[in-house]
């Protein structure tokens, strides 16, 4: 038996966060630079009232409105996030009953970020594949704007909040090919929220970033990615018997523009081969890769074979081949 991808959806909250919003703010920061560095022109942000599960239970609406999808055939619920409403209950046990699935659906939380979206493929694969669910929902969702500290400049020009929703089964349009998956926990604290939960948090000083705010740090994350991200490559084209030259499109994990352009040519994959598509929503952690894919397959570009990979806090990596039926 093989897993497929079989539908994506996603939800943007509708508050818009512009370059020429933060440059008001920061008149020191330069909205062309933000686009040149990484490339975002705006990004959406999740209302103080609005919060992982909300933005959840629309992205999940959406997916079974915009493919007609019975609710009562969804046998598992995966919701990735970093973000929860609360340390406990798992926010997939709110969303399970705010969206109305049967209480015979499985539901539970993947404390994964950037390379979320590729982990969670492969939970839902094994689900499917053990024959323990027919009709796996993965969810990606994160609102990392309410991590990130009012005068955080940096990290608020990269970072933008949505949902994905990808239904998971045993037939559809795109096979999950073999995973690669790694990490590294010795990267932990450079990238890192010290003290959370969403819906209750307290600050310590809102005069200035703490421990309750997020923490990037940044050249350590670019380093990491540039070690490890060429080795994720290789052994994934290796495990799916394919090169470069055999796929058809590259979705790496819309970190940043700048970052994204550097692997591109350290890995030496053609330009037209690589998706960049973040400008409109920013970084948005778990979601990048199932936004971006749900984008370019609405354009009815039948891509034969595509990678995607992700890669970033924990340290955590992960990439898939997904093959055309």
């Amino acid at each position: 038996m093989d897993a497929y991808i079989k539908h994506i959806s996603y939800y943007l909250p509708s508050e818009v966060l512009t370059n020429e919003d933060i440059v008001a703010q920061f008149p020191e920061w330069d909205s062309e630079k933000i686009i040149q560095k990484i490339g975002v022109v705006s990004r959406n942000i999740t209302r103080k009232d609005q919060f992982t599960s909300d933005i959840s239970v629309e992205a999940l609406n959406n997916l079974c409105r915009e493919h007609n999808i019975k609710k009562s055939d969804i046998d598992f619920l995966l919701v990735c996030t970093q973000s929860p409403d609360y340390f406990l209950p798992t926010t997939a046990c709110i969303v399970q009953d705010r969206a109305g699935l049967s209480t015979s659906c499985g539901a539970i939380d993947i404390n994964q970020g950037c390379s979320g979206f590729i982990y969670g493929l492969s939970l839902a694969k094994g689900l499917v594949i053990a024959g323990i669910a027919k009709n796996v929902v993965l969810i990606t969702a994160e609102t990392y704007s309410k991590h990130i500290h009012a005068l955080d400049k940096g990290n608020r020009s990269i970072f933008g909040d949505a949902a994905a929703a990808t239904l998971i089964s045993n037939n559809g349009e795109y096979r999950l090919g073999e995973f690669s998956l790694g990490t590294d926990g010795k990267g932990f604290e450079n990238l890192i929220v010290k003290n959370g939960a969403m819906k209750n948090h307290k600050t310590i000083d809102d005069n200035f970033p703490n421990d309750n705010n997020l923490f990037m740090n940044g050249p350590e994350i670019f380093n990491f990615t540039a070690k490890a991200v060429p080795g994720l490559i290789n052994d994934n084209l290796r495990k799916n018997n394919e090169t470069i030259d055999t796929i058809s499109q590259f979705i790496f994990h819309q970190a940043n523009t700048f970052m994204l352009d550097y692997l591109r040519k350290k890995i030496n994959i053609p330009k037209e081969k690589f998706l960049i598509d973040m400008q409109n929503y920013g970084n948005t952690v778990s979601s990048t890769i199932p936004i971006a894919l749900k984008n370019r397959l609405d354009l009815q570009i039948k891509d034969d074979k595509i990678l995607l990979a992700g890669f970033g806090v924990g340290y955590s990596w992960g990439s898939v081949v997904i093959y055309n039926k």
